[in-house]
């Protein structure tokens, strides 16, 4: 049975708090707080966990880049400690250009290899009590030898999921990770074509078994009275999301590369309007979940199939603040459980 969580990507921290203590009321088994130009995971996260008892709690995405591997370790090691073992720890690296302009990444080459050397490298200084930690790679180098009483972490190991977005990125999963945080445009065929074989070619390379890896995926929500405004909004968020040049193969991928060229010409131009009109019904209903609250209950209950645990989210482009937490206070009410 696929366990629902709810995604927050808007708001301050008090919003962020707030709608996890909701959402644990509201019977959900997860919340999970990425990080942007103005979003730290890590505090987030930190935020969520204090506030609540039982619901799960996870970082999607923090960061990779930016933060030496015992900064990381230690943040997950505390984040895990606070919630009393709720902690899934998800990373990313961003594209090309946020690993370089945003995080001051020298060398941004290689993004899969850095995270099939960062993961096992975290599982290790999680047990630094256990004695040095020396490593020599291609992206960290560590040599750490205990000078003071270390005990040991909450759990000795804390779930790691890994995004992935295209083959060779998704391949890491199956290679050193717990899940694949699935991208919000990812469609069936994707999943069937292109994931689940790279999962099972990274897992085949580490003598595990695909099954080993849990599928997360993001469902964008949007729910009103007016079905057409929750398709617009459900819709500039796919678009959002699509802009980017090196999502082109993905939607190429899935069938929606000519929708695809047009939101990203339209992005180009800086025309809102025009990346969502290019949204393409197909596409939406492959990709989101929009309409009134039945509508949405249904079309929730067929896209969550997809995976092991499925995250709902409001979108925000385009969308003010007063919009996304009506909207989010409507996913919550909606699956009340």
């Amino acid at each position: 049975m696929t366990t629902r969580g709810i995604t927050v990507l808007a708001g301050g921290l008090a919003d962020t708090r707030d709608i996890t203590v909701r959402a644990e009321a509201a019977g959900f088994d997860a919340a999970w707080s990425g990080e942007f130009l103005n979003r730290s995971a890590v505090v987030s996260v930190a935020a969520m966990a204090a506030a609540t008892q039982r619901i799960g709690v996870g970082t999607s995405i923090a960061y990779a880049v930016g933060r030496s591997p015992l900064v990381l370790a230690n943040d997950a090691r505390f984040l895990d400690e606070m919630s009393e073992g709720r902690l899934t720890l998800g990373l990313g690296t961003g594209t090309r250009g946020m690993m370089v302009g945003w995080h001051g990444v020298a060398d941004p080459d290689g993004p899969a290899s850095r995270m099939e050397e960062l993961i096992p490298l975290l599982r290790r200084l999680w047990h630094l009590h256990e004695g040095p930690v020396q490593h020599e790679g291609r992206f960290y180098r560590c040599d750490i030898t205990p000078t003071a009483d270390i005990q040991p972490p909450y759990r000795p190991e804390i779930p790691v999921y890994t995004a992935g977005v295209n083959a060779r990125m998704i391949e890491t999963a199956g290679r050193v990770s717990d899940g694949l945080i699935c991208h919000p445009t990812v469609t069936d065929s994707y999943l069937d074509e292109v994931a689940r074989p790279a999962i099972e070619k990274g897992a085949a390379k580490s003598g595990r078994s695909a099954s080993d890896v849990s599928l997360k995926g993001v469902i964008i929500t949007a729910i009103s009275d007016d079905s057409e405004q929750a398709r617009r909004e459900a819709a500039a968020q796919l678009a959002f999301y699509v802009a980017p040049r090196a999502y082109g193969p993905v939607m190429e991928a899935s069938g929606f590369g000519a929708e695809a060229a047009a939101i990203q010409s339209a992005f180009r131009a800086k025309d809102h309007e025009a990346m969502v009109a290019a949204v393409s019904g197909p596409m939406l209903e492959e990709m989101a979940a929009a309409g009134t609250p039945d509508d949405v209950r249904d079309q929730v209950a067929r896209l969550e199939q997809r995976y092991d645990h499925a995250a709902l989210y409001s979108p925000s482009f385009t969308l003010t603040p007063e919009r996304v937490n009506d909207n989010t206070t409507a996913i919550l009410e909606t699956f009340a459980r």
